[in-house]
């Protein structure tokens, strides 16, 4: 062999080992992209910028699956995820004012749907919403059924996800067909409620269900299509649990209940499939957390903001505002209990207060105890008679829920009452602990995962939890909240001073954010961003 053939060979050996180098790296940064995540939700609050124009006016929300969603896709989107979002187009509820006119966000999201990540259901039903659910039953299954053929007929086609995460019952049937396309899903539910209607209903609306109604829940099992199509009704919120690859209730503690069938108001097919996934590794609890505008050092509501150094000062300046405000008598020493929630009494126990509010003001008279209701609800007249029978109006207020008042009813306040019968997350007890208002909740749900009974001593404890859903154990942790406020102030100061900054940092959406990739790096078996793509672009 001449020594030209050896410099030939060992040339194309060098030029053959640089082309595989380049190939097989060319390769393994097609192979390490970033799995792409479709999430799902008929709720929605804000979007970071950069995912389109004017996403941060995006408003539609009927509760806190609006905020983990929104804070997910945010959470998501800076870690550098391919997110994608979808969700209806709530016209009347999506736009904006510039310069005194209307500009509807359609005409800014068709010409960027193309290379956006944001893909907004189009149907005439949306169009006229001005709140995400309505009173009848009949016209929220006609959203649900065009938002769900709009995701399943065009924008996971669209899209081609690697993963699925739908939300609540107006999305059951997506996993069903994320199933037949071999696309793994998580199904994420935050009530129980649900509807049914039939495979012929659901057709009639324009989702084939044909292709995918064995991965469906019915009332009772059916041999074939065929005999399921007419008269055997699907159940929407078991389909999405039945049919998703893993589950999440949006707290720990709740889930564990359904799985132990604690609750009666728990259908026995929902309780029986979520019971199914738990044993089988499939389904987990992650707790919600609070909207990050909920902080009482930015927070533009209030009349004087504050952090964990000067809370006390501050937090009497508003108490006397809102003292004021509601026609209470005037002292930043009186101890304040403040009530949120929605006047429920088959939820939120508001029932319980009733029965020992006089006798809870009457017994704390001396001390000027306080109580301020600022909500709405068909049990709000029950306050109103208790206040007017016992003639408690400089010591009882009840009013109708305001954004503003209720900020400052927060920060005001000494402790918030969130007495439920159930909850499955729960985030009034979270917001009360970041505004230093100390939480007084029975133990149950999402209460019982982010309460815990204050302990001075040894510096531990957010609140004051009670076990026995009755007036007694309401009563009972009142008293235990007043042997609190009876301390010296330098050590009330210092608790609540604690309680805030601990719970600013566990309440946070980056907590709650980083849970949910967690899941999807699991049920993905790879990085949601791989870090030799990162190093590579």
């Amino acid at each position: 062999m001449t020594m030209a053939t050896k410099t030939a060979k060992k040339t194309t050996k060098t030029v053959a080992k640089k082309t595989t180098k380049t190939a097989a790296g060319k390769a393994a940064k097609k192979k390490s992209k970033s799995p792409r995540i479709l999430i799902v939700t008929p709720e929605i609050t804000y979007l970071p910028s950069g995912m389109g124009n004017m996403t941060n006016k995006l408003s539609a929300k009927a509760g806190g699956l609006a905020d983990v969603s929104a804070s997910l896709v945010s959470a998501l989107y800076e870690l550098g995820a391919d997110v994608h979002v979808a969700l209806p187009h709530y016209r009347k509820m999506f736009h904006v004012d510039i310069g005194g006119f209307i500009e509807n966000e359609l005409l800014v999201y068709k010409s960027k749907l193309p290379d956006d990540r944001i893909h907004l259901a189009e149907d005439r039903i949306f169009y006229y919403q001005d709140r995400v659910y309505t009173n009848s039953q009949e016209v929220d299954l006609k959203i649900a059924l065009a938002f769900q053929r709009e995701v399943i007929n065009n924008i996971i086609p669209t899209v081609k996800p690697d993963l699925v995460h739908c939300n609540d019952w107006m999305t059951g049937l997506i996993p069903a067909e994320a199933r037949m396309l071999g696309i793994p899903s998580l199904f994420t539910f935050h009530n129980i409620h649900t509807v049914k209607t039939t495979l012929a209903h659901i057709e009639d609306r324009g989702i084939d269900a044909a292709e995918f109604w064995s991965n469906l829940f019915y009332e009772w099992p059916s041999a074939n299509y065929f005999e399921a199509r007419e008269g055997n009704p699907v159940d929407f919120l078991c389909s999405g649990i039945f049919s998703s690859h893993f589950i999440n209730t949006v707290s720990p503690t709740f889930m564990k209940e359904i799985v132990d069938n604690q609750h009666a108001f728990v259908p026995g097919n929902i309780q029986w499939e979520v019971a199914s996934k738990y044993h089988a590794g499939c389904a987990s609890g992650i707790l919600n957390s609070p909207d990050a505008s909920q902080d009482p050092e930015t927070d533009e509501y209030l009349i004087e903001r504050y952090g964990v150094e000067n809370h006390f000062d501050a937090k009497r300046k508003n108490k006397v505002y809102l003292q004021d405000r509601l026609g209470l008598d005037i002292n930043p020493d009186a101890p304040l209990f403040f009530w949120p929630s929605r006047f429920d009494p088959v939820q939120k126990g508001c029932q319980l207060v009733a029965e020992i509010l006089f006798q809870v003001v009457d017994k704390y008279r001396e001390q000027g105890l306080q109580v301020a209701f600022i909500a709405n609800g068909a049990y709000q007249q029950v306050f109103h008679d208790i206040v007017y029978q016992h003639d408690l109006y400089k010591r009882v207020a009840v009013c109708d829920f305001e954004e503003g008042l209720s900020h400052i009813g927060f920060a005001a306040s000494d402790f918030m009452m969130i007495p439920s019968l159930f909850e499955p997350c729960g985030l009034p007890q979270m917001i009360s602990a970041i505004y230093g208002s100390l939480p007084i909740a029975r133990n149950t749900g999402g209460l019982h995962d982010s309460v815990s009974n204050l302990h001075v001593e040894s510096n531990t404890g957010n609140g004051f939890l009670f076990d026995h859903y009755d007036s007694g154990g309401l009563a009972w942790a009142i008293d235990q909240a007043m042997e609190f406020y009876s301390l010296d102030v330098h050590t009330r100061g210092t608790q609540v001073g604690r309680i805030m900054r601990e719970s600013k940092e566990r309440f946070s959406h980056a907590v709650t954010a980083q849970a949910y990739i967690d899941i999807y790096q699991q049920m993905l078996h790879r990085p949601l961003v791989d870090e030799v793509f990162e190093k590579a672009r």
